[in-house]
């Protein structure tokens, strides 16, 4: 799972503890990407609200953002074991878009 966050994003910390709970659910690998925002931002973010990424990227230009086809943040992209991504959750997740869209795309991504 792929994460698309900025520290100055107010939806992002609104579903930065449901990436924790989605992390915790099903295990999988959580990546971040940190979009237009200085380091020391993205440091502070996520000392203050808990880290549940395995691996951080930063995207300063935005380009990779452009490549993944990202309209803002936050985004959210399930990716299989191809590394074909099979979801795009545009917008903070909420607790029911977990239950009803981002869980179901991750086990469809473990069965693929």
């Amino acid at each position: 799972v792929v994460n698309i966050f900025a520290s100055w994003c107010i939806p992002c910390r609104d579903e930065h503890p449901l990436l924790e709970v989605l992390k915790q659910r099903t295990g999988v690998r959580l990546f971040g990407m940190n979009q237009r925002d200085a380091a020391e931002n993205a440091v502070a973010f996520l000392a203050e609200l808990g880290n549940p990424y395995d691996r951080i990227g930063a995207d300063g230009d935005n380009r990779v953002s452009i490549d993944w086809g990202v309209y803002g943040v936050p985004e959210t992209f399930v990716v299989n074991a191809r590394g074909v991504i099979v979801y795009k959750h545009v917008g903070p997740i909420t607790p029911e878009s977990l239950e009803r869209e981002v869980l179901p795309a991750i086990a469809k991504a473990r069965a693929s």
